[in-house]
């Protein structure tokens, strides 16, 4: 038998996963991650810790699938976008990785949409606006702040690129994750050089930039050793998590949407021409299918909403399923359902992190609002999960008036798991939502893009036909949809009224 190896370099952790050449999960594996927080709003990492816990967890991975290193034929890499690795000459880091959720970074985005000649220009250059998210900025950051790291530094790399590098002493990227640097041109799939230029960036500092599925080297003698593998596995480009987790859930061909509700939620459609919101609500980029393209939005707090309420206001449901050994999720999600659609009027705000989609504004701030004597429990849970749902709904819409067709919903993430939360989905969005078999997502989807790049599938899409099939649909009930589309328009007016006080808040 042979296998596959997807490696997903993930923020709170690195996560390894093997399949056969049918696309069937062998077993997987996963190493943590620590997070540093030097000052308020920063975020990095040490990319060393990545390299020690792909070791870790590929060791791990190939023990638990009982299978010998020389029956791995390809391997995919996937990680968190939008990091920044600073090296010089070798594979040692001159600082911190700068992750995709640092926002330290405003003044330098400021910088680069003026450079540019505004926002709607940049965004017809490189697909998306400047976010603190985004990898260029954050260079121009170290430029600015420490220009003592600046000067030695001779390459800059995405988290899994530096991974790539560890693998295969290879310098490379591909376009997916390469979209999410803010320096790409997106249409022709190349980094662009004329903003390149514009900001003053050293081209010799960016990989090469590769297709997805291409193979970008083999693994050293050396890396082979630490990881516990064989020299000379191909290496294929792989994608960043948003791209490669569309692979993994088989959003390969228009028509089919993606919501992911993790800590974060995304709703991802693919698209066979590259599309732009002229708003830049949404980001345009490139898929890991061969020219074709993507268009996602990202709101910062969906499971994390939920999440926060467990953590906070549910010690009794934690203690309960504790005690029951249940979820404690379930228990909150029973008392859920205990509320009439729509709360009598109860409106949750999930701005709980600032949000990003459709809004990007890091002071926005959540809440309830038209709580009265009549509200209890039950309701400001379902309040919260219908709240959250509207803001994924917000993005679906947004896609929809781009004219990306959006037939059906592929659900993943904690909100895939609950029966009560996939209805209300169908409902809030008005279109069917599935689920599929396979759960993995960007560690799956890398895998299968190493079957493509090494000749187990003919091409992205087949490799997905094969390996990805549906399990349940759930269809809209019409009188539920018909009254959630008026109450998204209420919620959507209640960030409008409150925009203008945010900043103010967020000053006290």
């Amino acid at each position: 038998m042979a296998y596959l190896l997807g490696i997903d370099i993930g923020t709170s952790g690195t996560k390894t996963l093997i399949c056969d050449h049918a696309g069937k999960v062998i077993a997987t594996a996963m190493s943590e991650h620590t997070i540093e927080s030097p000052k308020p709003g920063w975020s990095e990492q040490s990319p060393t810790q990545w390299w020690d816990a792909t070791c870790k967890a590929t060791k791990a991975v190939v023990k638990k699938a009982k299978i010998k290193p020389a029956q791995i034929t390809g391997i995919g890499l996937s990680g968190q976008m939008h990091g920044s690795v600073f090296l010089g000459d070798d594979t040692l880091p001159l600082r911190p990785a700068l992750l995709w959720n640092d926002q330290r970074t405003q003044a330098q985005c400021d910088s680069i949409t003026k450079t540019a000649g505004g926002k709607r220009k940049l965004i017809n250059m490189v697909g998306n606006p400047a976010l603190t998210g985004f990898t260029a900025p954050k260079i121009l950051w170290v430029r600015e702040n420490e220009p003592a790291v600046y000067a030695k530094t001779k390459h800059i790399l995405l988290p899994k690129d530096y991974i790539r590098l560890c693998m295969t002493g290879e310098y490379a990227t591909e376009v997916g994750d390469a979209s999410g640097t803010l320096l790409l041109d997106v249409k022709k799939r190349k980094w662009h050089k004329g903003l390149i230029n514009k900001l003053d960036i050293d081209t010799s500092l960016l990989p090469d930039c590769y297709e997805s599925h291409v193979v970008t080297g083999k693994v050293t003698a050396q890396a082979a050793k630490a990881m516990g593998l064989v020299k000379d596995i191909p290496v294929v480009g792989g994608s960043g998590d948003q791209p490669a987790g569309a692979v993994g859930n088989g959003i390969v061909q228009a028509g089919i949407v993606s919501a992911t509700l993790g800590t974060s939620g995304v709703m991802y459609a693919h698209a066979a021409k590259p599309v732009y919101d002229k708003d830049g609500r949404v980001h345009t980029m490139c898929s890991a299918v061969e020219n074709e393209w993507c268009v996602f939005g990202c709101m910062l707090s969906a499971g994390g909403s939920f999440q926060w309420f467990r953590n906070h206001m549910a010690e009794g449901e934690v203690t309960l399923a504790s005690k029951k050994k249940v979820d404690p999720y379930q228990l909150l999600i029973e008392q859920a359902k205990q509320a009439q659609p729509g709360c009598e009027g109860l409106f949750f705000l999930p701005y709980l992190t600032g949000e990003r989609c459709p809004y990007a504004n890091p002071n926005a701030r959540g809440g309830w609002i038209g709580l009265t004597a009549r509200h209890d429990r039950p309701a400001m849970i379902r309040s919260l999960l219908e709240g959250v749902t509207f803001g994924m709904a917000d993005a679906l819409n947004i896609m929809q008036d781009m004219g990306i067709s959006t037939k059906s919903v592929r659900l993943s993430g904690g909100g895939a798991r609950s029966d009560f939360w996939r209805q209300l989905q169908a409902d809030i969005y008005n279109t069917p939502v599935v689920t599929i078999n396979i759960h993995e997502g960007p560690a799956y989807g890398v895998a299968l893009l190493a079957g493509v790049g090494t000749g187990v599938w003919s091409s992205v899409k087949q490799a997905c036909k094969q390996a990805i099939n549906e399990t349940e649909k759930k269809r809209p009930n019409r009188k539920l949809a018909s009254m959630y589309q008026k109450y998204h328009q209420q919620y959507s007016a209640l960030y409008g009224a409150l925009e203008t006080h945010f900043d103010s808040i967020a000053s006290l």
